[in-house]
Formats: structure tokens, C-alpha cells, sequence
């Protein structure tokens, strides 16, 4: 759902609503619109500046006084809310498309995962389309939003979390790997894998191996592949 116009946005944030994130005009300014920034920054909802041809676009008309904001189908919880009695964390470094997205909530509460956990930036949010792809799962399953994928994942091991990875580049077969406890499952963003960053945090990098000539899979299929090996192990 799209909100446009300072009073809409206004009401949204001081009654908690969940926002994905909200776009101000560049160039826009005043003490109402400096309210909804501020807010913004206190609920700690992803703001943006934008050209306001953006805005027109996304608002469907000019009519939006500088500020847009795009609704979020649930609220998002915190790392440390998750990480207390987790014995998994699904972490998405980069997954865009909304419908994997959704796939990965849907097949990560079917597996029997604790929460998915995906960065505030160049990452799919948590819109309509989410949790139709979801198919109810967002009910069941929580799903954190981290300023920083490398900070989150260093607190987790800090709290005793291995960390794994999944890429086509992994030294180690995914049915091979010997999971701890409690631990975080990384997956790589479409196209792209695991970033270099996130990938120093692994314990162990784990590859599906394939029998035909493209050599990665989607990652919601990886997904499942890999959380439903590490459900019949735990189980």
C-alpha cells in the first residue's frame, strides 16, 4: 500500500504502522515535513531521498506534498528478539525478488527455522507481493531487518552462532557439512552469491552439487534444499 501526502505518512508513523520505507523529495522541506523525517529516524524506518519525478511516479500524481511512503505487509522484529532460543537464522545477503523472498519465508518455516533475516538495503522488503509468495508463513515466521548483514552476523557469533554459507563456490558438499548449534544460514542474493564480506564470517562456505551445465540453482530452491537436509539431521 502506497501512502502520499504529509498528514497519511504523519499518522502512519506515530501510530506504528509497519512502513517498508519512505521517499522524500530532494529539495523538500518544512517543519511538518522535518517531523516525518524525524519520526522516521525514531522507528527506525529506511528513508530516502529521491528526485520528485520518483514520487509522482510512485504516488500516481504530483499530489504528495514531498513525501511517499510504501507499507509493509508485517512488522519486522529485532535481531536480538530472534537470536535468544534460535537454533537457526535464515540470512539473505541481497535477495531483490520479492517472490523469492517470500518462497524462502514460506520454505524456512516449513523447515523449521527461527526467523529470516534480510539488510535494509538492495534487498526485497516486506511488501504484498512477499506475502502472497509467502503463502500465510509471515504469520508464523519473523522476519528481522538489519542496517548492517556483517554487524548482525558478527553479534550472532559473538553470542556462540556458527555461520554458514551457501555458494556455488563452497569447499564442502551441503550434506556433508556437521551443523552446530545454534546457527545462521546465509544465502546469496540472485545472480550474485555470497558477498566477500559476508563470506569471511563463514565457518564453513557449503555448494550444492549439480549434474547438469548451469551451475547454480535459485536461491529459493538452494533454500530448500539445504534447510530440509539440516531438518532431517536435527530431527
Amino acid at each position: 500500500m502506497i501512502l502520499a501526502g504529509i498528514h497519511p505518512v504523519a499518522e502512519a508513523l506515530r501510530a506504528g504502522r509497519p512502513l517498508e520505507r519512505i521517499l522524500v523529495a530532494k529539495g523538500a522541506g518544512g517543519p511538518r515535513l522535518q517531523e516525518i523525517i524525524d519520526l522516521a529516524r525514531q522507528g527506525s524506518v529506511p528513508l530516502r531521498f529521491e528526485p520528485r519525478p520518483a514520487l509522482d511516479r510512485l504516488a500516481g500524481s504530483a499530489a504528495h506534498q514531498g513525501v511517499v511512503a510504501l507499507g509493509a505487509s508485517q512488522k519486522y522484529r529485532s535481531l536480538q528478539d530472534v537470536a535468544t532460543s534460535a537454533a537457526m537464522l535464515v540470512f539473505l545477503d541481497g535477495v531483490e525478488d520479492p517472490h523469492n523472498l517470500g518462497a524462502i519465508v514460506r520454505t524456512a518455516h516449513a523447515a523449521g527455522a527461527d526467523a529470516v533475516v534480510i539488510p535494509e538495503r538492495r534487498a526485497a522488503g516486506l511488501t504484498e507481493v512477499v506475502a502472497k509468495a509467502a503463502a500465510g508463513a509471515l504469520e508464523h515466521l519473523p522476519v528481522v531487518r538489519v542496517g548492517n548483514l556483517n554487524r548482525a552476523l558478527d553479534e550472532l557469533k559473538d553470542q556462540g552462532f556458527a555461520v554458514y554459507g551457501v555458494d556455488e563456490r563452497g569447499t564442502v558438499d551441503y550434506d556433508q557439512v556437521a551443523y552446530q548449534s545454534p546457527a545462521a544460514l546465509v544465502l546469496g542474493g540472485e545472480g550474485k552469491g555470497i558477498h566477500e564480506m559476508v563470506r569471511k564470517r563463514c565457518d564453513a562456505v557449503v555448494r550444492i552439487p549439480v549434474a547438469g551445465k548451469i551451475s547454480s540453482l535459485n536461491v529459493s530452491v538452494a533454500a530448500g534444499i539445504v534447510l530440509f537436509d539440516w531438518k532431517r539431521r536435527k530431527t
